[in-house]
């Protein structure tokens, strides 16, 4: 049988944990909307310079993909000829040797975040927030032989027209 003294050893531990934790929790509450503030500035600032840096020479588009067995060639032959000319490309393994504060990079790892986001095609209009169209999900069905989502995404991508 266990001791008043047995449990006043392991609840001190415990509530020093909670009071520690409560206390951090609570410092790093107004960082929040500092976070969120910077965040959504960033994202606007981003998107601006790319209407005013691309958009006025034409550029609407970003494709971002790699060198996978899965996706590659289909991107290569099914894809890249369909985009406008003037496409900005970037290839995933090829990332060591990006310059990290370029706008394809910063504009790829933006938009295109830290999931499902290679291959990946982003339109931009100048005015409209950009839309991102994320292949993953569809190739990895396409390896399996399920083709619809790829050509049902190729078919939105392609029918907006918006390039």
């Amino acid at each position: 049988m266990e001791s008043i003294d047995d449990r006043k050893r392991r609840f001190l531990p415990q509530m020093l944990r909670v009071t520690v934790v409560v206390g951090v929790v609570l410092l790093l509450l107004p960082l929040i909307p500092l976070l969120l503030a910077t965040y959504f500035a960033y994202a606007i600032v981003l998107q601006v310079v790319i209407w005013a840096c691309w958009s006025t020479r034409g550029v609407n588009v970003l494709l971002v993909y790699s060198n996978s067995p899965h996706w590659h060639e289909y991107i290569e032959a099914n894809i890249i000829p369909r985009l406008p000319s003037s496409t900005v490309t970037i290839n995933w393994s090829e990332r060591r040797n990006w310059k990290r504060f370029s706008l394809p990079v910063m504009a790829a790892r933006f938009f295109g975040g830290s999931r499902e986001f290679n291959p990946m095609i982003v339109v931009f209009r100048p005015f409209h927030w950009a839309k991102t169209y994320r292949f993953w999900q569809a190739f990895k069905d396409y390896k399996h032989g399920k083709t619809e989502a790829l050509h049902a995404l190729e078919k939105e991508v392609f029918s907006a027209s918006t390039f």
